[in-house]
């Protein structure tokens, strides 16, 4: 590390968050720890938001690990073949998602908002691929 530079402790303040980062459909991520508005090179931590009966487009993150915190909600990740596989969360339980690993995040209410603390490395990679239909999510439907 080099001793020219001066590197302090960044405070991203409620409401300042980094909001041009990768998106994916019905999850609106935030940061307020990344490389777009801090010092930080290998990381990002922000907070992803789904509203109710809301989900993603089927994504992955590329070379990125995932570690996600449900903050408050009820969420679900969908995966493999077909997107049939899933996982129930509840605030206060943690996730762990593999790099390149396809997968929905859905709210499975329709009344309460979703919000999850994500923290990624390298970056917030976000690969949007096709579409699927709602029928195929197992017990997922729109608010």
């Amino acid at each position: 590390m080099s001793t020219d530079l001066k590197l302090v402790p960044v405070v991203t303040r409620k409401g300042q968050e980094h909001g041009a980062t990768g998106q994916s459909g019905g999850a609106l991520r935030v940061s307020g720890v990344s490389p777009q508005h801090t010092p930080a090179t290998r990381i990002w931590f922000g907070k992803v938001s789904n509203e109710p009966g809301y989900r993603s487009l089927p994504h992955h993150h590329g070379e990125a690990e995932t570690g996600g915190y449900v903050l408050t909600g009820t969420a679900r990740i969908y995966f493999g073949e077909g997107y049939a596989e899933f996982l129930d969360m509840t605030e206060g339980d943690f996730v762990f998602v593999p790099p390149h690993m396809p997968h929905v995040e859905a709210n499975m209410s329709t009344t309460e908002e979703l919000v999850w603390l994500t923290c990624r490395t390298p970056d917030n990679i976000v690969v949007n691929l096709d579409e699927v239909d709602d029928s195929v999510l197992e017990g997922f439907r729109r608010a």
